[in-house]
């Protein structure tokens, strides 16, 4: 018996055109030619298509996006009852695939990082290389985003064994200047959505004409600081401080994900406490906001001031020291112990700094 398929009803919006047709030819058994005719294009164009995808399978991230939208059919067709054991995690909707893309292409693009994945985790790894020659985690996704992202040539494998390792593509980086140009467009035209993304100091108004401090830099300012070493050749950061300063990051990133709040971390800082940053921790972004604000408040005045802009807001220690009035060359000293308190607040409540979300 055969099942048709139209175009996308059956997968997720984001799916590209060329998978439908292979799923619609290999697992609901329509023709070649049945396509074209479908689809308004030349049976050979089909043709390349499902044989590009045939080859695409030998990466495990493809085979087993693809293994997900087979098992998922069979058991909605009540083929095999089985299937759900295949594919325990649905494919994720546009939306949180772009949200989590925004995330973790940013974080491809810093130098050296790699997304590193292994047959039986739940969850992929951003990692990159430090100076010292040590690795360090810088993010963690869902096993079922990171399939989505290869399946859209967003990432690419770039060798073979049990550990693959991804590095972004050219389709990825445009994807990002998208989502990048996409996010700077909303904060043009609300006020609110781009106050919860920019530290106080760097505001300006629009008639002013000066450009908005954002973290979408291409590198940390704690890996810039972390190859600085001393007349001993001792690095600057060590890599379980940059690692601490990382999580509060990623904490950050995920904060922002909300769709029914926004974060003015600035004025947490300034006046208004950790009284009106409580949540009930209905869902991950919350979560990630009260790990942030616990953090903050740990540290307390001056050395959280210097934590959130440089770790999350990704200001350069010049800058820091503009905005918040310093002495040249204070806010690295004050930076370090900030790290320093983070990398103890971590250890004594998550397992230690390296203990990523997911």
């Amino acid at each position: 018996m055969r099942f048709d398929l139209p175009r996308f009803r059956d997968l997720p919006s984001w799916v590209p055109q060329s998978v439908a047709r292979y799923v619609a030819h290999t697992e609901h058994g329509l023709s070649i030619r049945e396509l074209a005719r479908r689809d308004g294009c030349h049976a050979s164009t089909v043709l390349r298509q499902i044989r590009k995808l045939e080859i695409m399978r030998d990466d495990p991230m493809i085979d087993a996006a693809l293994e997900r939208f087979r098992a998922s059919g069979l058991a909605e067709k009540g083929r095999n009852a089985k299937a759900l054991a295949v594919a325990p995690e649905a494919m994720p909707e546009a939306a949180a695939l772009q949200r989590e893309a925004r995330r973790i292409l940013a974080r491809l693009c810093e130098t050296g990082a790699v997304l590193a994945v292994a047959q039986g985790m739940e969850n992929a790894v951003v990692v990159r290389d430090m100076p010292e020659g040590e690795t360090l985690r810088t993010a963690t996704v869902a096993q079922s985003v990171a399939q989505a992202m290869a399946l859209k040539d967003w990432i690419q494998s770039n060798g073979k064994g049990k550990v693959r390792r991804y590095c972004i593509t050219a389709g990825g980086r445009a994807e990002l200047n998208r989502l990048l140009a996409q996010e700077a467009n909303i904060a043009q035209g609300f006020a609110e959505a781009q106050d919860s993304f920019t530290p106080s100091g760097a505001v300006q108004t629009a008639a002013a004409g000066a450009r908005n401090a954002r973290f979408n830099s291409a590198e940390s300012p704690l890996v810039a600081l972390s190859r600085r070493k001393d007349k001993d050749g001792v690095p600057f950061l060590d890599t379980g401080l940059v690692a601490a300063g990382e999580r509060l990051r990623e904490d950050f990133e995920l904060a922002q994900m909300g769709t029914e709040h926004t974060q003015t971390w600035h004025a947490f800082l300034r006046d208004i406490g950790r009284a009106a940053y409580k949540t009930s921790g209905a869902d991950a972004a919350e979560l990630a906001r009260l790990r942030v604000s616990d953090a903050l408040c740990d540290l307390g005045d001056g050395l959280a001031d210097v934590a959130l802009r440089s770790c999350c807001y990704l200001e350069g220690l010049e800058t820091v020291e503009k905005q918040l009035g310093w002495s040249a060359r204070s806010a690295k000293i004050v930076l370090r112990i900030a790290l320093g308190r983070l990398r103890d607040h971590f250890d004594a409540r998550a397992g230690g700094s390296g203990d990523y979300i997911g």
